[in-house]
């Protein structure tokens, strides 16, 4: 049960980036698609790898997870729209803002 904790953190950061990108793209655009599944072969190899399984009770963890980092994403790309060091690229906009004090 805490590996599928930990695995549910891991998928929640690997997420809000993605979730950064989704929210500065057109909807339903290429982008906005592949925003949104690339980090599904991710999710599935850490499934495999540490053999957390497929049972039902795991995709309550996971998916909540998944959405919300896809959310915590989109918040930070909110926040960020407020100043002018907005693009797609979620690191390289707190790149910017490190390097710009």
């Amino acid at each position: 049960m805490i590996m599928l904790f930990i695995i549910s953190i891991i998928v929640l950061v690997l997420n809000i980036p993605f979730g950064y990108w989704r929210s500065n793209v057109k909807i339903f655009s290429l982008q906005w698609y592949l925003s949104i599944h690339i980090p599904v072969p991710f999710i599935v190899a850490l499934r495999i790898f540490f053999e957390i399984g497929f049972s039902w009770y795991t995709y309550l963890f996971l998916v909540a997870a998944f959405f919300l980092g896809q959310k915590l994403g989109s918040i930070i790309y909110n926040y960020f729209k407020k100043s002018d060091i907005v693009s797609s690229c979620l690191f390289m906009d707190l790149y910017k803002l490190v390097c710009n004090r």
